[in-house]
């Protein structure tokens, strides 16, 4: 491990690099904590401690939801962005032959995506404002006159673009995914008030609990740890060339295929999904129609029911592991390149059988990767059902999200590592 940190240190646009990554992970947890005027902190930070969605949400902004910060929003709306363009391109032949069109495509989805974040972050923002105002009567945020509001929201709008940016920047430097990176921190930063919080109120009742929570813990990093380095390897043979006395190629190699190949973004679109249907009911729990009134509270009622909240967490995480491999992974863009290199697996025709063998073959592997995550992403709630402590839902869906996250950036600080001494020899 000292001979890894020596030798990135030593690289100097590795070090510069990472260095860059750690500057923007400071600017972004100052940003938190810059507050919006009108607000009253202590009942702010009393109502979070007692709402489990709006406490979760929190704990992905890096706190700057319950800090009523310019960065109150975090990267929420670019994840919401980034689902619905997802979604449009596999629905909208324009958008899939967009994406297809290699890099430049990519970039063109990549800014959809941000021109959406943009009315997202503002409608996100004005929502949030109203619902603070509306549950705390007045007491949580404070009267704000159309001004004051408009520059609030475009305050808050601007948060989420600048964070948004230095999301990108960060993954730009391959140091690992910038948005994932941003989430990382503001979980870790979350940290000490926990344990202060834990410490502060710890009596001999909650010594389940705590122990609970550090089986689960333990549970869930080694689980991650073991299905996020699994891998299948499917061989791969090169055919042999004569180029005049010379003979090329003829060697065998793996193509290997990551058992869960979407990483931790099925828990943050999952999560991202699962906050928002209670946090609309909100706004028509004081509506002048009745039914608009129960149907707003029967919404918020049912989301709080653990049980469905487990189930719907469970098919949400299961669904968008699918979803995102099925994004990420492109059998087809694998078989033109095996082609083209003069490569195939055995046994199996090069161009659409090759498709058909790695959609199959990845579809099947995907199944065990998204019922682990799954079940890993909804194990706390089950811990909560028997101890009752609501430390260890955000502590188990934060424990699955910093493993992964650790681990995407370590492989990809090595492979830059390898990379370079490539080049030196």
């Amino acid at each position: 491990m000292w001979r890894k940190l020596k030798q990135i240190w030593t690289t100097p646009d590795l070090r510069n690099s990472i260095l860059l990554v750690l500057l923007a992970l400071v600017v972004f947890r100052i940003g938190a904590h810059l507050p919006i005027a009108g607000i009253d902190p202590t009942a702010l930070k009393k109502f979070f401690a007692q709402n489990q969605f709006l406490g979760l949400l929190n704990i992905f902004s890096g706190g700057g939801l319950e800090n009523f910060s310019i960065m109150m929003l975090g990267v929420g709306p670019y994840i919401t962005a980034s689902i619905i363009i997802q979604l449009l391109t596999m629905i909208l032949p324009r958008l899939e032959e967009i994406s297809k069109d290699g890099e430049a495509g990519q970039r063109k989805i990549n800014q959809y995506t941000r021109y959406l974040t943009v009315p997202l972050a503002a409608i996100q923002a004005y929502g949030f404002i109203t619902v603070l105002r509306n549950q705390g009567g007045g007491q949580l945020v404070g009267q704000l006159d159309p001004w004051q509001l408009t520059v609030s929201i475009f305050t808050v709008t601007a948060g989420t673009i600048f964070l948004m940016w230095l999301g990108e920047l960060i993954s730009e430097k391959k140091i690992g995914n910038g948005i994932s990176l941003l989430i990382f921190a503001g979980i870790v930063a979350s940290v000490p008030t926990q344990l202060q919080q834990l410490i502060a109120t710890f009596d001999k009742t909650q010594i389940f609990s705590v122990i609970a929570f550090v089986v689960v813990a333990l549970i869930t990093v080694v689980g991650v740890v073991v299905v996020t380095e699994a891998q299948r390897n499917i061989p791969v043979q090169y055919a042999r060339m004569m180029r005049g006395f010379r003979s090329l190629g003829g060697a065998t190699s793996n193509l290997p295929l990551r058992l869960l190949q979407a990483g931790v973004i099925p828990i943050i679109f999952a999560i991202s999904v699962i906050l928002f249907p209670p946090m609309i009911a909100q706004f028509f729990v004081r509506s002048q129609s009745d039914w608009l009134v129960r149907a707003a509270e029967f919404t918020i009622s049912l989301f709080q029911n653990q049980i469905f909240y487990g189930v719907a967490y469970f098919v949400l995480v299961f669904g968008f592991t699918y979803f995102y491999t099925a994004v990420v992974f492109k059998p087809d863009q694998i078989a033109e390149n095996l082609q083209k290199q003069g490569g195939f697996i055995p046994g199996i025709r090069p161009g659409n059988s090759t498709v058909e063998y790695l959609s199959v073959t990845m579809n099947r592997i995907v199944l065990p990767g998204a019922i682990f995550l799954s079940a890993i992403a909804v194990l706390p709630l089950a811990m909560q059902l028997l101890t009752g402590s609501q430390l260890l839902v955000i502590g188990g869906t934060s424990v699955l999200i910093v493993v992964q996250v650790v681990i995407e950036t370590v492989r990809q600080i090595n492979a830059q590592l390898v990379m370079r001494d490539y080049e030196e020899l």
